[in-house]
């Protein structure tokens, strides 16, 4: 029984990248959520942590190992941008 897999079914203890693709893709469109993928939550927790990570001392770097980017440029496209933030930290200066 290895413990380091996350997602497993009641046929397999393994699941292919594409099992969970179809899984997102069905759970999305339950919740009738349109133009997510299985990606959307990836995207959504990269962006989330990065606006965060330095309120506890941690950089762009922490979040590219958490997520197993071996260059922090793969990360970086994760990040979406906010006009609204942008507004605050000029309004700041």
């Amino acid at each position: 029984f290895d413990t380091s897999l996350i997602v497993r079914t009641e046929r397999s203890p393994t699941t292919t990248s594409q099992s969970i693709v179809n899984m997102f893709q069905s759970w999305y469109k339950k919740l009738g959520l349109i133009g997510c993928s299985s990606h959307s939550g990836r995207r959504t927790f990269i962006t989330e942590t990065s606006k965060k990570i330095s309120l506890v001392g941690g950089s762009l770097r922490d979040i590219q190992m958490m997520v197993g980017h071996s260059s922090l440029q793969t990360t970086q496209r994760y990040i979406e941008s906010d006009t609204d933030s942008q507004r605050k930290v000029v309004g700041l200066i």
